[in-house]
């Protein structure tokens, strides 16, 4: 009994020094920042703490999913949302030397929640108000900053976008984001500004998919801009298993990445109810860098199980496109690119990702669709996947960072409960991180 009494009382006197050093080294923290920055631009401005009434909102903005938004969940000693490179600098050197871990994150979404929770006592260096994107059309090129958000997904910060490769819907023409990228600004461990030339080829390599937060802050990525036409062509077409998903999904996988380099088609599979049922439905959405009249044809000959048809299809400018995939009705104004606030509801949810080399048979689809289905039915379990081939086939393995083969992203959109999906197939696993 004594022993157990003695244990406890330790545990809890290391408790409570864990938390007197945390409050010691926050309070060194914030107070190191002032002079470590930039005069004219106060980092005061910029610092919220659990004290300041802001702190919550300032906190829950860019968290998606709910899961990680619980009153149970880590929260930061402070947020530092920077509005100088000076407050970067600054966050980083007075972090390293008070011993105060750091999460960054540049207000898109995360999976994982890895941005801006911590089983360590720690501060978040927001990225979000770094957002600018600065155009040159005579070279063809553009600095973008981490905190913007991208087209497609609004909810896709840049920081985090390029830094984990980059992957979009022009990758069979242009490769991946980072495929494109010929500079970089970087704040290293020691709170220098370093780009392509100071920081030297390996790093420049490592950040291009390799997860720029695990070598520094990003700051901003140079990219080479790519032309595309006027007017290009999409579609959204779905199929469920009884009308043949099963075997246009297996004449996708074999001319998905072989087909017109021009063409990129997503499939989207994902539960829905039917009749009182739970079957499964398949999108196949598409972006096509040419007109419908050529898109027709090409269809036809290389993916005719598709059946697609020219009322399918709908042409419109590319910009008009991020729209399209996002869901966005017909019609709706641009502008909504600039709403940084989502419009999507909070939700549970798992993300995870993985790679196939070699087409699934039948029998493989078929017990996905069997897994699937028999997942809680107030769930819906969601999978995107997505070809390369086209420019990622001619691009060297170890030109980035980044594995370079079919990508497959599975989501569960969870109503109550957090599940896990196993699909006992061998070119096809999922482990959970």
């Amino acid at each position: 009994m004594k022993s157990l009494l003695f244990s406890f009382l330790f545990l809890f006197l290391f408790f409570l020094s864990h938390i007197s050093a945390s409050n010691s080294s926050i309070d060194t923290f914030l107070e190191c920042l002032p002079s470590h920055s930039n005069p004219s631009h106060p980092i005061s401005n910029s610092i919220y703490t659990p004290t300041n009434s802001s702190f919550l909102s300032v906190l829950q903005n860019y968290i998606r999913d709910s899961r990680f938004n619980t009153s149970t969940t880590p929260k930061p000693l402070a947020i530092v949302t920077a509005l100088d490179v000076s407050h970067v600098q600054a966050t980083v050197i007075c972090a390293k030397t008070n011993g105060v871990k750091i999460r960054i994150r540049s207000g898109g979404h995360d999976f994982e929640g890895l941005s801006y929770i911590s089983n360590v006592p720690f501060v978040i260096l927001d990225m979000f108000n770094l957002r600018s994107i600065d155009v040159d059309i005579p070279s063809e090129t553009a600095f973008i900053q981490a905190g913007a958000t991208l087209g497609v997904c609004f909810t896709v910060g840049a920081g985090g976008h390029f830094s984990g490769g980059g992957y979009g819907n022009m990758l069979r023409q242009y490769g991946l984001s980072i495929d494109n990228i010929i500079d970089a600004e970087v704040i290293d461990a020691n709170g220098r500004l370093l780009n392509r030339e100071s920081m030297g080829e390996d790093l420049f390599w490592a950040i291009r998919g390799g997860g720029g937060a695990s070598f520094g802050v990003i700051l901003s990525w140079k990219i080479n801009l790519v032309r595309v036409p006027e007017i290009v062509t999409v579609f959204n077409v779905q199929r469920t298993l009884a009308q043949g998903a099963t075997d246009v999904v297996i004449q996708w996988q074999q001319v998905a990445s072989t087909v017109d380099r021009k063409l990129f088609i997503r499939v989207q599979p994902e539960t829905i109810q039917q009749g009182g049922s739970k079957t499964v439905q398949v999108t196949f959405i598409a972006l096509y860098l040419g007109r419908a009249s050529s898109l027709i044809p090409l269809m036809n000959k290389s993916f005719p199980l598709l059946g697609l048809q020219a009322q399918d299809c709908t042409e419109m400018p590319w910009i008009n496109t991020t729209l399209f995939w996002n869901g966005n009705p017909t019609g709706t104004p641009l502008e909504v690119l600039l709403n940084r606030t989502s419009s999507r509801r909070p939700y549970y949810g798992k993300h995870k990702s993985d790679y196939v080399k070699t087409p699934i048979p039948r029998a493989g689809l078929e017990t996905i669709w069997k897994k699937m289905i028999e997942v809680q039915l107030d769930n819906i379990v969601r999978m995107q996947w997505n070809p390369y081939g086209g420019r990622m086939s001619e691009i060297p393995e170890d030109a980035t960072a980044f594995p370079q083969t079919l990508l497959i992203l599975i989501s569960f959109i969870l109503k109550y409960e957090l599940i896990e999906l196993f699909i006992s197939y061998q070119t096809l696993r999922f482990f959970l991180t």
